[in-house]
């Protein structure tokens, strides 16, 4: 079974994702909504697929995530945005081929929420991590390596975006869940989990036989990214990684950009 856990937090297309997942799911999968300190518009659709739980006071997205997957029986787990579409069949492709030690995401495309259709516009497969950024490091799409690459189907990629990724119980066990301590409530959640992976000899797979869609930007964020709370995330992050603070790590960031053909660069000032 698949466990689909949904952090909310306030998103009116909530009740949309869930009946979005529950039409194109064709496996056996279970959804758990963590409602995460808010009180619904509207209670939802009641389905025996469907768990809700909640917490009485807002404590963001990693505890809400954290949360769901301890409720979890699936063998494997999912974690996805609440303003997302998706493939027919995504969950028994995406479990088609997946190993005990990957995180695997579908390609990424862009979605109009307002007519609820995915966008005119070339999938995302690939992203590239920036070292040498002054406020974080963090992805960015990965156009060239998409294009040597697109014939392959099922691929490693370095880092993704975390609206929708896939592990087995296992991995997630491994990881240990999501870190709140210096992270806080919200940042680097993906770059979290993509460089535990890694370093500890696992790996971060696109699985180009099925998609989702991810609400585009320019519909609106639920949060603020210059927020002192994210800035500081991302600052504990950018320390963490740069400087191989992972205890359980087989590998550091330098091998990692080198599997990948790049350099890890730092920033240096402004000189």
């Amino acid at each position: 079974m698949l466990s689909i856990v949904i952090p909310s937090f306030k998103d009116p297309l909530l009740q949309r994702t869930i009946d979005e997942i529950l039409e194109k799911a064709q496996g056996e999968i279970e959804i758990i909504v963590v409602i995460d300190g808010y009180t619904l518009a509207k209670p939802l659709k009641e389905d025996p697929r469907v768990r809700i739980l909640k917490f009485e006071e807002n404590q963001g997205m990693r505890a809400a995530i954290n949360f769901g997957m301890a409720a979890a029986k699936g063998d494997y787990v999912m974690k996805t945005d609440e303003h997302c579409a998706f493939d027919k069949g995504f969950d028994v492709k995406l479990l088609s081929n997946i190993e005990d030690n990957w995180v695997v995401v579908p390609r990424r495309f862009r979605l109009d929420t307002e007519i609820w259709e995915v966008m005119d516009e070339p999938p995302i497969d690939y992203e590239r991590l920036l070292t040498d950024r002054p406020d974080k490091i963090g992805g960015v799409q990965w156009g060239k390596r998409a294009l040597e690459r697109k014939d392959i189907l099922i691929d490693e990629t370095m880092v993704f975006q975390g609206s929708c990724w896939v592990m087995s119980r296992k991995h997630w066990n491994f990881l240990g869940g999501l870190q709140q301590e210096g992270y806080g409530k919200f940042a680097q959640e993906a770059i979290e989990i993509a460089l535990k992976t890694w370093l500890s000899g696992g790996k971060v797979m696109v699985n180009k036989t099925t998609w989702y869609a991810h609400k585009h930007r320019k519909f609106g964020r639920p949060y603020r990214t210059n927020s002192p709370e994210i800035e500081a995330g991302n600052k504990y992050s950018m320390e963490f990684w740069l400087n191989d603070r992972l205890e359980k790590r087989i590998h550091d960031l330098e091998w990692l950009m080198k599997r990948f053909g790049l350099r890890l660069r730092k920033y240096r000032g402004e000189n």
